[in-house]
């Protein structure tokens, strides 16, 4: 049987924007536009839920936890996208962060809808991760009910892992199979019930707010700083010299000295240049203060 979805708002035709293969191009952008502003104001209700799971996963994540998003579709490819940033932006390992779509990687580039479908899909890719009690679950869906995040959310905390939702629509049974449920309720879309458009804003600005909240947390920037980017381009290599250069205020040269004898690393030529140490004793002082480059500068 076909479940009927226009009970929920994310499937709803708002009749501000029934004329639009009418309208000149120019208007439909306008109004575009006007719908996109409604977003951020949708994610700002949202922020005490937000700001709650973002807090209980950075406690996990500080005990040796890792952080896993579930998807399908649009929303699976948001959460791939946000996992992947983190290694090049905060210098994680790959496999703190990881993001699951239904369908595999395939489904990053092809949609294949009918994967969503699979919760037992969804609990077997939860098992073939090894998720442990300290590692943090987050099921992506705009509808809040897809098959496969539930499977994977179940799973997860059949294993006592923490578990979070975030949907854009009230009362979502992604909600009630988590310990943190976020909606973020974006009302219907400019082009009925296409969630890649508001919907999606909207949960890749909290996918925004949990990885890059949660890396401040674990003291993963200097201030608003990349400390801990990979200068894997030259791009990153010039914003990795000018930031040495800036919090120490050290000459070009002097930090790219420094930086070169770091591997590139630009939190431990920091240390180096502000405690006169070479780059191992600067990485033991940084160890030795839970790699927080503030405490280690202070300490």
């Amino acid at each position: 049987m076909i479940d009927p979805l226009p009970e929920l708002s994310t499937e709803q035709s708002d009749p501000r924007f029934s004329q639009i293969d009418r309208l000149p191009t120019e208007q439909v952008a306008r109004l575009m536009n006007q719908a996109d502003a409604e977003v951020p104001v949708a994610v700002a209700a949202a922020v005490p839920a937000i700001s709650a799971a973002i807090d209980a996963i950075a406690a996990r994540m500080a005990e040796g936890g890792r952080l896993l998003y579930v998807g399908a579709g649009t929303s699976g490819r948001l959460a791939v996208l946000d996992a992947s940033e983190c290694p090049p932006t905060f210098g994680t390992d790959p496999s703190l962060v990881q993001g699951v779509i239904a369908g595999g990687s395939e489904a990053l580039t092809r949609s294949i809808e009918g994967a969503e479908d699979d919760a037992e899909a969804g609990a077997a890719a939860i098992k073939d991760l090894e998720v442990g009690a300290l590692d943090s679950v987050v099921g992506v869906s705009a509808s809040g009910r897809a098959p496969f995040v539930l499977g994977a959310l179940g799973e997860a905390a059949a294993r006592g892992a923490l578990t979070a939702a975030l949907s854009c629509n009230r009362g979502a049974p992604l909600s009630a199979a988590a310990e943190h449920g976020i909606e973020v309720v974006v009302g219907p879309e400019v082009v009925a019930g296409s969630t890649r458009l508001k919907a999606g804003t909207a949960q890749k600005l909290v996918l925004n707010m949990i990885s890059t909240i949660s890396m401040v947390r674990l003291g993963r920037t200097y201030g608003n700083r990349m400390i801990e980017m990979s200068p894997m381009n030259s791009k990153l290599a010039s914003r990795a010299l000018r930031m040495v250069s800036e919090i120490t205020g050290a000459d070009a040269t002097t930090a790219e000295a420094a930086l070169d004898a770091a591997g590139g690393q630009a939190k431990t030529a920091v240390v180096m240049i502000q405690h006169g140490l070479d780059a191992d004793a600067a990485r033991a002082l940084l160890e030795s203060h839970g790699e927080r480059l503030s405490d280690a500068l202070s300490g």
